[in-house]
């Protein structure tokens, strides 16, 4: 079922996905995103107030744990991804990333750094709201690794509303469960196999306050966003 999902995602990607307008595109990596999680039999919960249609320019600061971050976000509240640039030469993911969407960056390039910020404030500006998690690499979810903060820029010269996500595998009694982390020496194929065998697996969404990006330099704001989604995560 997942393979025959993943399928159906490439060829709405490879077919209508030129014509269709913003609106319509939303509504299908929300319906795919919905669909691919259902199938691992992820549950989905929320708390506080997500971007919604109505809120544009928007930046999502999260922590990352797994690749079932970026669906888990698309399902509620469709976003483009800043992402490294490795991403896109992973097979049929790469291709679902690039079509979709995903801005890539060279984390190890200053000057393309610069080029995303400008790439990034520019699609802001025209109403877009984009996701980026600023620890660079995935984590257990145990810990919380420092925040990068110069594609925050981008929020700055774009005058965004910053959104802090904390994201959290809990067990069902309440500790953090690891299995579903995409971390490490782990592989992708590694990591699907974990989360199909995981029994009832959950993901939790926090979305927290809203931060002024014009409040403060890019690393105050992205200090704030630390703190804020540590303390939700007790790290």
């Amino acid at each position: 079922m997942v393979v025959l999902h993943i399928a159906v995602g490439v060829s709405v990607l490879a077919t209508i996905w030129v014509f269709c307008e913003q609106t319509t595109r939303d509504k299908l990596v929300r319906w795919w995103s919905k669909g691919l999680l259902w199938r691992f039999n992820i549950k989905i919960v929320t708390f506080g107030h997500a971007p919604n249609g109505v809120d544009k320019n928007c930046m999502v600061l999260a922590n990352h744990i797994s690749w079932i971050d970026i669906h888990a976000l698309n399902s509620v509240t469709p976003v483009r991804f800043i992402a490294k640039s490795d991403i896109n030469t992973w097979p049929v993911f790469g291709y679902l990333a690039r079509k979709s969407g995903t801005i890539f960056i060279n984390r190890t390039s200053r000057k393309d750094t610069a080029r995303i910020v400008e790439t990034t404030a520019e699609i802001l500006a025209k109403g877009h709201n984009v996701a980026f998690f600023p620890e660079g690499t995935t984590t257990d979810g145990t810990e919380l690794a420092h925040f990068k903060s110069s594609i925050v820029q981008a929020a700055i010269n774009a005058q965004s509303k910053i959104y802090p996500l904390a994201l959290r595998y809990p067990n069902p009694d309440g500790s953090i469960n690891p299995k579903l982390a995409y971390a490490g020496e782990t592989t992708m194929a590694e990591s699907m196999m974990q989360a199909l065998r995981t029994k009832q697996p959950v993901v939790e969404l926090h979305f927290l306050p809203t931060i002024d990006s014009q409040n403060g330099s890019r690393q105050a704001i992205t200090q704030q966003a630390y703190q804020v989604i540590a303390t939700t995560l007790n790290l």
